[in-house]
């Protein structure tokens, strides 16, 4: 897909063409990576890590503990 590279203050800006963007789920004013390798102009989705409360949103089940042994301490490890 080609698109053109147009003009934005000082700066050089190029339009993500929306079936881009939604097959990326990327909403607007979501940050982006961009780097270059190459020749290449490489954009990635930032992925945020989920917060505690996010992660345990969908769990509704109960939660059973299991210790397990991890063998005897190797390094500094402090209990």
């Amino acid at each position: 897909m080609n698109v053109t590279v147009k003009k934005w203050g000082n700066s050089q800006a190029i339009r993500l063409p929306k079936a881009i963007a939604e097959s990326l789920d990327i909403k607007e004013n979501e940050n982006v990576e961009i780097k270059v390798r190459n020749d290449e102009i490489i954009i990635k989705k930032v992925r945020r890590h989920k917060s505690f409360e996010e992660r345990m949103a969908g769990y509704d089940g109960d939660y059973n503990f299991v210790e397990m042994d991890t063998g005897n301490p190797m390094g500094k490890e402090v209990f």
